[in-house]
């Protein structure tokens, strides 16, 4: 007897200022579960701010499978939107990055709040309205008065690793409710998809407990500190070159860009970048050795490992398309590298 397989596929939608993810699910008899196998699909664009009604029809095009730990005999395929006659979506943004040979390697630092929707408030916010306590003692905290949501950041850890992504850690940030997780890849495409996926196992674990997942930069007013995605990246020049000065000019070639790079960094962020809460206001550049307070900080591991590392730009919120966002860099470092 033939076996079914659930092929989940997700893409990304025309919503804005930040798209969201969609999926729908096709039956596939004796599945490889290798991507070459996995069919071109369509769907409906006019219900997703992509395609107008007499016009519909868009394409969906597999890069990347894994298998979906959620689902007996279940793959979850990542796509690319095309458009009817096969060129990439205006939506597309993962088509324009230009890094063919992966020399450009991302950590992304993924943080967002747990988000209660019976309290329209971040878990671990009390329901009647008032403050917590001052930020400070959640931070890579445990315990049930500082912890909030382990049980859901947990069960995400165990489905992403179990679909073979690429997460490096989890941890609890400053304010109540509030989590990061990190991926890795070489590639810039691929570093992209990293996120996206565990984005979307994300939000699938935490609606299984009725809880959303908020990625606004500061959805929280007051002395909290935002929502970020740090992207930490490094090409072979930075990797191998040795020298101080050569990371000085990749940094300064940041500088004239600045509006570019924030223009893609996701939206608000002149609410979250103020130069308070670990960050450099919006309208500056600046950047420095373990400075967490600069646009773009130089690690000490690169400095202790005789300038042969990466470079971390901290401006990207959490709101940020990974995919926008490795495109950008690659294109200003690429010409100084």
């Amino acid at each position: 007897m033939a076996t079914k397989h659930k092929l989940q596929y997700v893409w990304l939608d025309g919503n804005e200022p930040m798209q969201t993810l969609r999926c729908k699910t096709r039956i596939e008899e004796d599945f490889s579960g290798k991507l070459e196998d996995c069919p071109m699909w369509s769907f409906d664009g006019s219900s997703t701010n992509q395609a107008s009604g007499g016009a519909s029809d868009c394409l969906l095009k597999p890069v990347m499978i894994v298998p979906d730990p959620q689902r007996k005999n279940g793959f979850v395929v990542l796509t690319e939107v095309l458009n009817a006659d096969g060129t990439p979506h205006p939506t597309n943004a993962r088509a324009t990055i230009q890094d063919e040979d992966q020399d450009f390697w991302f950590g992304f630092e993924q943080e967002y709040f747990l988000w209660d929707p019976e309290t329209d408030r971040p878990l671990g916010f009390p329901a009647d309205g008032s403050d917590p306590a001052p930020q400070g003692p959640y931070y890579c905290s445990v315990g049930a008065k500082r912890a909030y949501g382990r049980e859901i950041i947990e069960e995400h850890l165990d489905v992403c690793l179990d679909a073979g992504l690429t997460v490096e850690g989890i941890n609890a940030e400053v304010a109540p409710g509030q989590w990061e997780f990190q991926t890795f890849a070489k590639g810039a495409k691929e570093a992209g998809d990293q996120i996206w996926l565990g984005r979307f196992f994300l939000e699938r674990v935490a609606e299984q407990y009725g809880i959303a997942i908020e990625y606004h930069c500061k959805p929280v007013k007051g002395d909290w500190n935002g929502s970020g995605m740090h992207a930490n990246f490094s090409n072979s020049f930075l990797r191998n070159s040795g020298k101080k000065e050569d990371y000085e000019k990749v940094c300064e070639a940041f500088r004239p860009l600045t509006a570019e790079h924030i223009a893609v960094y996701g939206h608000d962020n002149h609410l979250r970048l103020t130069g308070l809460h670990e960050t450099q206001s919006i309208d500056e550049f600046s950047f420095g050795i373990s400075d967490r307070g600069a646009s773009i900080r130089i690690p000490v591991a690169t400095v202790e490992r005789g300038w042969k590392g990466w470079l971390e730009d901290r401006r990207p919120n959490s709101a940020a398309d990974p995919y926008k966002v490795a495109a950008r860099i690659v294109e200003t470092v690429k010409p100084v590298s």
